[in-house]
């Protein structure tokens, strides 16, 4: 696990070899503020541990402060051309300020990091592969065939760009920095965080940027995220998807889960079903699925459809069924419970998970 430095946000700790955190925001019209401030809300009871809202005007950052009263999460504004509005928003009780160093200069960079460091407040260097200078564009557009040689100049471009505002930061004494690299392309993504990760030590948001509606932008966000976090570089992610802001959260926290770095609610494990099936594992699955949400416990489940592999795989789960020709082996904690007719396997599945979730509440 690459261990960066530890910059903390209203008293969320991001970087030093902690596990990752999730990150969500806002899509609401930050001027509604109740809208706005309910989002937050929800957000926070998905699991975001810090929230970031888009302030596209004065008027909106002029509102911070009331939705900062109204909230208990850390907030971070989203700045983009005038630089003018992350200097209100700090004055304002923002927590954390984005800036994304493609459409401001060193010096508006510089009056910021000025006014952050005053106030204590942490900044990320957000560079999206869109916003990079217009010279380097129009050269990427250019290259048609040659598809590496366009990612590689992209990726430069990016890394250079991240390392060009941080030298600014720098030079004003300002360290507590966050970094991202961010692009629609998941291969430029990957390889510019592996770069930066080599060259600074900051802690690094994951994200892939505009990743389009689910289960295309799951996948995008799956192995973007997912192959840098299996080599240590991330220390805290958003998922952005073309959806619900809060299916954003339950995707970074399945990436997380799976990876390993957090145990937070239920998994089922189930076979892909062939011809030796023996009973209706799809079914089966569809039934457990709606219940488990209101599982908080990182219990497994396994549903298998026969004998061959299904004993061996529910042996390892929590609780887990293998399906025969009359009904249902069922399995707990690696002993086996007894048989099972097949409207029975639904309920005893359920039953059982509800009891060792309440178990393990109670403990």
């Amino acid at each position: 696990m690459r261990k960066s430095k530890i910059v903390e946000v209203r008293g969320v700790k991001i970087g030093g070899g902690l596990p990752p955190v999730v990150q969500g925001m806002v899509k609401t019209d930050p001027l509604d503020i109740d809208a706005t401030v309910d989002q937050i809300e929800k957000l926070q009871r998905a699991g975001a541990k810090l929230v970031r809202l888009a302030v596209p005007n004065v008027k909106v950052a002029r509102s911070i402060s009331v939705i900062r009263d109204l909230v208990n999460i850390p907030l971070s504004a989203d700045i983009h051309f005038n630089y003018r509005l992350a200097l209100e928003v700090i004055d304002r009780g923002i927590d954390k300020v984005r800036i994304n160093p493609g459409n401001l200069s060193p010096r508006e960079i510089s009056i910021i990091a000025d006014k952050a460091k005053k106030s204590k407040v942490p900044i990320r260097v957000g560079v999206n592969s869109g916003s990079l200078p217009k010279k380097v564009l129009e050269e990427i557009s250019r290259i048609r065939e040659d598809k590496q040689r366009r990612h590689r100049l992209m990726v430069e471009a990016m890394v250079d760009s991240a390392l060009g505002c941080i030298r600014v930061l720098e030079d004003k004494g300002f360290e507590d920095i966050v970094v991202s690299l961010k692009a629609s392309d998941v291969p430029v993504t990957i390889l510019a965080n592996k770069i930066i990760a080599e060259k600074i030590n900051y802690p690094l948001h994951l994200g892939v940027t505009a990743t389009g509606p689910p289960p295309e932008g799951i996948i995008k966000s799956a192995i973007g995220l997912g192959s840098l976090l299996c080599e240590g570089i991330g220390d805290t992610i958003r998922v952005s998807l073309t959806a619900d802001p809060i299916e954003e959260i339950k995707v970074a926290y399945q990436i997380l889960k799976y990876l390993g770095f957090v145990d937070r609610g239920p998994t089922i494990i189930s076979c892909p079903t062939c011809g030796r099936k023996r009973g209706d594992v799809y079914s089966i699955v569809k039934q457990i699925s709606k219940e488990v949400g209101k599982i908080t416990s990182p219990l497994k489940i396994a549903v298998m459809g026969c004998e061959v592999n299904g004993p061996g795989e529910a042996i390892e789960a929590d609780i887990g069924v293998a399906c025969t020709t009359g009904g249902a082996v069922i399995f707990k904690k690696g002993r086996l419970l007894n048989k099972i007719r097949k409207e029975q396997i639904v309920p005893t599945l359920l039953k059982e998970l509800r009891s060792m979730d309440h178990n393990l509440k109670g403990n």
